[in-house]
């Protein structure tokens, strides 16, 4: 029998209805998929109808979707989820208290959790079998190479919801097809995420960024209307790199038009690295067709001391608010938890360490519902998500300060000279009776 014929033979055996393979889930057990383009999104469409015969079962899943299951009143003690970086679908689903947080940085996530809960199912969406008798989780590797590892090792069950339309980049996690328990085919669009429009502060802001990170440097955006103005305003640069957490669009734009070549990294030149991928359908092929674009482990490339290797890294990232000493809450609106840390502080640590690192803190001074993001102090409950150590320029659409090396008093006076023009006073007589400011 041939390898091909023995592949085939083994997919007929394996596949099997969704309703089959929800059948799987029984009560007690806990679940790991994998996150966004690779996220099993027909599988958690009807993850709700085991509610009525199973207890205590737990799901990690990402960030993305909106699934019966999150908000279902009165189930989580039937069926609950969690997450270390919550999505816009999050908001009921904690409130009902379906969904919890777990409070840590993406390259210690899965390590962590691991110690406090034994997990045993192992779901994600693939795209079709490989000739080499593989499933392969084609744009995600935030913590997929640890979970197949341990599923492998382990005999966990394995779920795959196969879609012919998901395509893999280079370094994309295997599946042997041996190891599979269950396949289902399923198929939908692949997910996706348009450019965000950009608006005149956030050019404004992405033109100061770019006047900071100079030619050779390694880089690392996120996604939203800032990192693509920043994007954007990168189009003159000449040999930047890329050690990333996300590949996003404008990114994709850089590397095609010759900006990033990865050529002056202190390691891995001509490579550009990141953990997983987030963009159009039009980044995704351009990420299978590119060699160059490489996936690697959240836990190696958003580890900071990894970060910190890139001489020249620069990372940009943005936020919810700060205050007037530093301090930046970027993952929550007082209490209530809205995004996470992500990798966030783990390149503004990385960079601080850097021979030659800079990071950029880039928001606009005013929220769109016109409240002040510089603060004297911050909201009640606010998260600390950047202390404010290690926080280095900070750039609104009123200009760009530096907050390394600076007194308190300092960086009072320098913050409020970029806030909002009418916030200004208040912050200064803030600052004064805080102390801040003498």
């Amino acid at each position: 029998m041939s390898y091909t014929s023995y592949y085939e033979k083994l997919y007929s055996e394996k596949k099997t209805s969704l309703s089959d393979c929800l059948n799987l889930i029984q009560s007690g057990d806990t679940l790991w998929c994998s996150n966004n383009y690779n996220e099993p999104g027909v599988f958690f469409s009807r993850l709700h109808e085991i509610v009525p015969r199973v207890e205590n079962v737990f799901v990690f899943k990402s960030r993305i979707g909106n699934y019966p299951f999150m908000t279902m009143e009165g189930i989580r003690e039937h069926l609950s989820f969690g997450n270390y970086f919550y999505g816009p679908n999050y908001k009921k689903a904690h409130e009902l208290g379906n969904c919890t947080y777990f409070p840590v940085d993406l390259p210690n996530y899965y390590k962590n959790t691991s110690v406090h809960r034994h997990w045993n199912v192992f779901v994600a969406r693939v795209g079709p079998l490989s000739d080499d008798g593989m499933f392969y989780i084609g744009m995600n590797k935030t913590f997929e190479e640890e979970l197949v590892r341990d599923a492998l090792n382990e005999k966990k069950t394995i779920i795959l919801e196969v879609n012919k339309e998901l395509i893999s980049m280079r370094g994309a996690v295997g599946i042997p097809i041996e190891a599979v328990t269950a396949i289902f085919e399923a198929d939908a669009p692949a997910d996706t995420t348009q450019p965000i429009e950009i608006t005149r502060d956030e050019e404004l802001i992405g033109q100061r960024a770019a006047e900071i990170i100079e030619d050779g440097d390694t880089i690392q955006m996120g996604i939203g209307g800032i990192p693509n103005a920043i994007g954007n305003s990168l189009m003159e640069k000449k040999d930047l790199g890329l050690h990333t957490e996300q590949f996003t669009s404008s990114m994709g734009k850089l590397i095609e038009a010759g900006v990033i070549t990865g050529s002056r990294k202190a390691y891995d030149k001509g490579l550009h690295v990141g953990v997983f991928a987030d963009g159009t359908a039009e980044l995704y092929e351009y990420l299978r067709s590119n060699p160059q674009c490489v996936l690697r482990a959240g836990s190696e490339v958003v580890n900071p001391f990894n970060i910190a290797r890139q001489d020249h890294m620069v990372s940009i990232n943005t936020c919810i608010e700060m205050d007037i000493t530093g301090q930046i809450c970027a993952e929550s609106i007082g209490p209530r938890q809205f995004s996470g840390s992500g990798g966030g502080f783990c390149f503004t640590l990385g960079c601080y360490y850097a021979e030659h690192g800079k990071s950029i803190m880039a928001f606009t001074s005013r929220t769109k519902k016109g409240m002040p993001k510089i603060k004297s102090i911050l909201t009640p409950g606010a998260v600390v998500t950047h202390p404010r150590n290690y926080v280095d320029y900070v750039i609104t659409e009123f200009g760009t300060v530096r907050l390394k090396g600076a007194g308190v008093d300092e960086r009072a006076r320098l913050l409020i000279s970029i806030a909002h023009p009418d916030d200004r006073p208040a912050l200064y007589d803030e600052a004064k009776k805080l102390g801040y400011i003498h």
